[in-house]
């Protein structure tokens, strides 16, 4: 039954064309969008779009090559898709991985309270504290070496869980005094069977607004890595195509085809969670 309902109002919000849920139905078809040439066209190319000297050098946009080809022989058409895929892959886990965590540990915390509650928070804010960015950074470059999608997203969420948490257990704070908990208390349901049966729904929303939320800061965080020449040289994100554009001076050539697609690829991107993110938000509080 909770299903069903779940469903027919997943179904409610994407048919609802009011103003208040554009920002949200423009976001989630955009990201679909994005996933759709990440994930189903970007398999499809006929070599991998990373080697070089596949095709000719500096050739403009044309029927033959759509976007062009950079000076190391790639394909701008592919090569956009494979990054497209690879920066959706470290933003999706980044923002998995901190949301899941955050989630988990704040609703357990702050249902449990006592001894656990004040460890866990005491590290959260230690978390919150220090300066975050720096210290990928540093990782970053002594484990420049051993970079995969994986590792880099698990260095970025490293420092993204403890805002969640703190914002996941005030919610907790307050849902925990509610009448229902109390019946599940009486009815014999252990902390997770109540923590995650009864209460994680109520939060589910807002979950979904911070996932999309983390998933955009793990984006722009590693096109900011990648434009100093600290991501993956070896793979193809939309930032690393800033980072070889700026090598091979193709602003100063006038080669625009290089790093304009890629540019506005991530403008275009962030609108798309951004605005994903603000509609969910936007719900949340019309609901409330």
């Amino acid at each position: 039954m909770v299903i069903a309902a779940d469903l027919k109002r997943i179904a409610k919000v994407l048919t609802d064309t009011s103003r208040s849920n554009r920002r949200f139905l423009f976001g989630f078809y955009g990201l679909m969008t994005f996933v759709v040439v990440g994930f189903v066209l970007s398999p499809l190319s006929p070599y991998d779009p990373r080697r070089w000297n596949m095709v000719p050098r500096d050739k403009p946009p044309s029927l033959e090559y759509p976007l062009g080809t950079t000076s190391t022989g790639q394909n701008m058409f592919w090569l956009l898709f494979l990054s497209i895929r690879n920066s959706l892959v470290i933003g999706l886990v980044a923002g998995a991985a901190v949301t899941v965590f955050g989630v988990v540990i704040g609703l357990i915390a702050g249902f449990k309270g006592g001894l656990f509650d004040r460890v866990v928070m005491l590290i959260a804010d230690i978390m919150i504290v220090i300066p975050g960015m720096p210290i990928i950074i540093l990782l970053v470059f002594l484990f420049h070496k051993h970079l995969s999608l994986l590792f880099l997203s698990g260095v970025i969420a490293l420092f993204g869980w403890a805002r969640p948490l703190r914002q996941v257990r005030a919610q907790m704070l307050s849902l925990r005094e509610r009448e229902f908990i109390y019946t599940a208390r009486f009815s014999g349901k252990n902390i997770f069977g109540i923590v995650f049966g009864e209460i994680l729904p109520h939060i589910l929303p807002w979950t979904l607004a911070m996932l999309a939320n983390f998933v955009l800061i793990s984006i722009g965080m590693e096109a900011g890595l990648a434009v100093i020449g600290l991501s993956l040289s070896n793979e193809a994100t939309l930032g690393m195509m800033i980072y070889w554009a700026l090598q091979y001076n193709a602003i100063f050539r006038n080669i625009w085809w290089w790093f304009l697609p890629s540019i506005l690829a991530i403008c275009f991107l962030f609108f798309t969670l951004f605005s994903l993110y603000t509609g969910i938000t936007n719900l949340i509080t019309r609901e409330a």
